[in-house]
């Protein structure tokens, strides 16, 4: 991988991703159900632009869309600024926008520079790579690709989820769900 250029290794790593299969979003009855969100209210990350410790378990019961990216994923990158926009538009109606960096606590800092670049409005975390592959799995996501997003209602329950980029109909749609 020494000989691979930055702009290789992302082409290849977004092929990779983009391989593992976008997938529609699936409805409640195919989404893994609560049990499995115990998993994620039990976490506490750390935050991309202070550090501090974040617990989920303090957004229990408020509707939530959690997004898995990484600075890398192209289509990571394209449904961002969707993401930015739904969060400010329903953030007055209770919904929590929470994005987990599917990336080292080493990258901390590149991370956080690309959160500042995007404008990441909303809460925005490092699960590490490893854990957030484990994490993803855990909530449905068995190709741990990259972007996956979870709606979760205020039961807790996974109402909808994605693998592949969302587009805004889709994660209108998805809100709705649990709003």
């Amino acid at each position: 991988m020494a000989h691979l250029t930055r702009n290789r290794f992302i082409g290849l790593a977004t092929a990779l991703v983009m391989a593992l299969g976008a997938q529609p979003a699936t409805a409640a009855a195919d989404a893994p159900g609560p049990s499995t969100t115990a998993v994620l209210f039990a976490l506490t990350l750390r935050g991309v632009t202070d550090g501090r410790p974040f617990a989920f378990a303090g957004l229990q019961g408020r509707p939530l869309l959690v997004n898995f990216w990484a600075r890398w994923c192209l289509p990571c990158r394209r449904e961002i600024p969707e993401l930015v926009a739904v969060h400010a538009r329903y953030r007055s109606g209770g919904l929590e926008v929470v994005g987990i960096a599917v990336e080292d606590a080493e990258s901390r800092e590149g991370v956080r520079d690309f959160a500042k670049a995007y404008e990441l409005s909303y809460t925005s975390l490092i699960g590490g790579l490893q854990p957030g592959i484990e994490l993803m799995r855990a909530l449905g996501n068995q190709k741990a690709g990259l972007p996956f997003t979870i709606a979760i209602d205020r039961t807790g329950t996974i109402r909808s989820s994605k693998l592949g980029a969302m587009t805004q109909t889709e994660m209108e749609a998805a809100v709705r769900l649990v709003l």
